[in-house]
């Protein structure tokens, strides 16, 4: 247990340490007139306490990913404990942030807008379609998961509660933001940190040993899958996830001074990575090694895995109300997140065709037709959508990563705390679709090289294209 708790001591660290630093370098100013001032709608800028802000970030952010990651992450064995604090300090909250606050300065622009202003028109338009293929994945993958475990904690058929699913996205989509997400989240939080604090004393005071592989950098996956670079695409959202910057403008339109970014969107991302470290921590630790974890994993999927720590750690069996409040304390993080990946979808396809979201009937010139694409990838294998969601969620990241990055350099400021990670998500996000079964299948040499090749030459066209510009200007002034 003390190396769990040093992990969670090192990202509280991070949160006020580098934090801090990291909102030092973008240069928050709490004098500027927020877009949820300026530009209140009553539907999507509605100006909203900072602690319920935070919360409805928190919770949009954290859907499956801080906990069906971290549990197939941790077939890896504990190195993926020191991704999921390492990778959320130097590169998750670090790019949540600057998508969060890049929209705070920019009127609440949608991801497409913050990459293109930085990026330029090409990036702005493939980002466009990026981001509502990426968002309509984590729709569909955010109602397939949680609809697994009500059905396992229920009996009633997967296929009833994806269609409840599916019709509460709808509402929590159209209606504005404070009438249904504002009010609900809450009462979602409670249930998300009786499910983290509750399974985690469950853990520290049961018969399991804590980490029984001891602790280790090896590569404990059964089928000896590498972890460069599948480690780093499977814990999707539990370190680092692109999906976030698509969340970040809904909240930077409703943020009320950028001296709360910190907290709403570095801060979020932090309470993801203790999330991310419970599950993968109860991942390595229930069972007794990682072939036995991949055995529940291939028996019953992450959900069942799920389903059987909460109704064994808490007693009661599955119909124990301690163990049923915790599967419902799961299943509120994929449900928080799927209305909002549906939410940000309708506003970005919005802005491409330029139709006001202020009537209800313009809203359902959207929502209509894309709820009913989610509806046919729904019944997709859950498996392959998971691995499509993994490439391009961090696929993303990197690019908001560059896009940050280039925001600092044109502004004469310290770039390197994104390009650094942005250098690194590029090499790991070519690697693995160089050698995953969905990309080339190359073997994994070919494809490591291929990964770093393509990093390498990312950081050459950004010192090309944008540093030496950048200062060059700066010279001339």
């Amino acid at each position: 247990m003390a190396f769990f708790l040093i992990c969670v001591a090192l990202l509280i660290a991070g949160y006020f340490i580098y934090g801090s630093f990291v909102d030092r370098v973008f240069g928050s100013d709490p004098t500027r007139v927020a877009p949820a001032v300026r530009m209140a709608d009553g539907v999507d800028y509605v100006a909203m306490p900072t602690w319920k802000v935070y919360l409805i970030q928190l919770l949009n952010i954290a859907g499956l990913g801080p906990v069906f990651g971290p549990i197939m992450g941790a077939l890896y064995g504990p190195s993926a404990l020191l991704w999921i604090v390492f990778g959320t300090i130097f590169a998750g909250a670090v790019h949540d942030y600057f998508s969060g606050m890049l929209s705070l300065r920019h009127d609440g622009d949608s991801v497409p807008n913050v990459v293109g202003r930085q990026l330029g028109n090409g990036f702005k338009q493939f980002m466009n379609y990026f981001s509502i293929v990426l968002l309509v994945l984590v729709g569909v993958v955010f109602v397939t998961g949680p609809g697994q475990l009500l059905s396992q904690l229920t009996g009633w058929p997967l296929l009833t509660w994806v269609i409840i699913i599916f019709g509460y996205y709808f509402f929590a989509t159209m209606l504005p933001i404070d009438k249904l997400i504002g009010r609900l989240y809450p009462f979602f939080g409670a249930l998300l940190i009786f499910m983290s604090v509750g399974l985690t004393l469950a853990l520290m005071f049961s018969d399991k040993p804590l980490l029984p592989q001891g602790l280790t950098i090896d590569n404990l996956h059964p089928k000896n899958a590498p972890i460069w670079p599948l480690m780093f695409i499977t814990i999707a959202c539990g370190a680092i996830s692109g999906f976030h910057s698509t969340q970040s403008p809904l909240m930077a339109r409703c943020t009320q001074n950028e001296k709360n970014g910190r907290m709403i969107f570095y801060g979020a991302m932090v309470g993801e990575g203790i999330i991310g470290l419970i599950w993968a921590t109860l991942g390595l630790s229930f069972y007794e090694n990682s072939a036995a974890l991949g055995a529940a994993i291939a028996k019953g999927s992450a959900s069942g895995v799920v389903f059987e720590i909460s109704s064994v750690l808490l007693g009661g069996g599955a119909l124990g109300i301690g163990a049923i409040l915790a599967v419902l304390g799961v299943v509120v993080l994929p449900i928080t997140s799927g209305d909002t990946a549906f939410r940000a979808a309708r506003l970005i396809i919005a802005e491409i065709i330029k139709l006001p979201q202020g009537p209800i009937a313009q809203r359902l010139y959207i929502a209509v037709p894309m709820f009913a694409v989610g509806a046919v990838l729904s019944q997709v294998n859950f498996t392959l959508i998971w691995q499509y969601f993994g490439w391009s969620n961090q696929t993303l990241a990197a690019i908001v990563l560059w896009a940050a990055a280039a925001y600092l350099a044109k502004h004469g400021k310290l770039h390197w705390i994104c390009t650094i990670p942005a250098v690194f998500m590029t090499a790991v996000t070519f690697s693995y679709i160089a050698y995953a079964p969905i990309g080339f299948g190359l073997p994994i040499e070919w494809a490591n090289w291929v990964g770093i090749g393509i990093a390498i030459a990312a950081f050459v066209w950004f010192y090309a294209a944008v540093c030496k510009p950048a200062a060059k200007e700066a010279g001339a002034e």
